[in-house]
């Protein structure tokens, strides 16, 4: 869940019984997974966005500003009070429950197009590769929606001044529209490209889900519940363990000055491997890697407390 940003976690698949093939899922129950999915985004927001403003401000800073994750969070809490770390929050608030919508829902729908067209088996048996692209899919198609959420956020995160008289942006919707007067849709999509890099790594995520999944079921006694939040909240630290660095060069395109009308600086990274070469020349391979631990602490809690949502929501549902 974004890449955060972004990310979810979806149910475990029902074991097939022992005496025939699971029921075949249908289109029908597809509307479950969006329906579901506006409410796990609420719940991640509110126990991530802390951990998530610590990262972009780490990620998007050199060293001689913040030490370390710790000294960010107290400082940004010393000087800016408990709501400087939600600051940025009412873009995802709004975006991240339509965003987990469309991820929670296409990547059911994914699994299962991928299982009765591409593999032809029963959903509940889909393999473990099956898992993976179902997710890469899902991350694409909730890449168009996460990127204007996710630029506006890491805009207004890297916002250091109390007093909002001082801020370039006084909110979501100055900052949106601004950028829209001055750079069009373009401007407001600023940073997509990056955003679909990044979020192909959801691949991982939902493989190694797959792969939690099934050996939780067959080596414990884990109730299905159990197994969805652990399963969960690994796959999602083996997801950032492998994409990180591409959320890292993600925001520094994100949080470029975009120039012009807007008289935030000039642009310093026209295309994605400028900013990527400029984070090597800063820090060396280290610098892809600032700002990790919060992501990584954040990782499980977040997509643990958006499961158990998403489950209970789920399963209330008619259908």
């Amino acid at each position: 869940m974004s890449p955060s940003a972004s990310a979810g976690t979806a149910p475990l698949p029902p074991r097939p019984s022992q005496d025939g093939p699971a029921k075949k899922s249908t289109a029908g129950h597809d509307y479950k997974g969006f329906v579901a999915g506006v409410f796990s985004g609420v719940a991640k927001l509110t126990v991530g966005h802390p951990f998530d403003t610590v990262k972009v401000r780490l990620q998007t800073t050199d060293a001689t500003r913040f030490s370390g994750p710790l000294q960010c969070a107290m400082q940004t809490v010393k000087r800016e009070g408990v709501r400087g770390l939600y600051k940025g929050a009412s873009p995802p608030l709004l975006g991240w429950m339509f965003m987990d919508s469309i991820m929670m829902g296409s990547l059911n729908v994914y699994r299962r197009l991928a299982a009765d067209h591409v593999f032809r088996v029963d959903k509940a048996a889909l393999p473990t590769v099956g898992h993976g692209i179902a997710g890469m899919f899902a991350g694409v198609t909730v890449s168009f929606f996460a990127a204007p959420v996710e630029h506006i956020k890491a805009r207004l995160q890297i916002q250091y001044a109390a007093r909002k008289a001082d801020r370039l942006y006084s909110g979501p919707i100055d900052c949106l529209t601004r950028i829209y007067r001055h750079h069009g849709v373009p401007g407001v999509f600023h940073g997509l490209s990056a955003t679909l890099i990044f979020r192909s790594f959801f691949f991982c995520w939902w493989s190694s889900y797959d792969v939690f999944s099934r050996w939780m079921r067959d080596n414990t006694k884990m109730s299905t519940p159990a197994v969805n939040f652990w399963a969960g909240g690994l796959s999602a630290q083996v997801f950032w363990l492998t994409s990180y660095p591409c959320d890292l060069v993600k925001q520094r395109i994100m949080t470029d000055p975009l120039g012009g009308g807007l008289g935030d600086g000039e642009r310093r990274f026209p295309r994605w491997k400028d900013a990527a070469k400029a984070v090597y020349a800063e820090n060396g391979i280290r610098g892809y890697w600032r700002g990790f631990l919060p992501c990584f602490l954040r990782a499980f809690p977040a997509n643990a407390m958006a499961l158990l949502v998403w489950e209970a929501v789920f399963r209330s549902l008619p259908g």
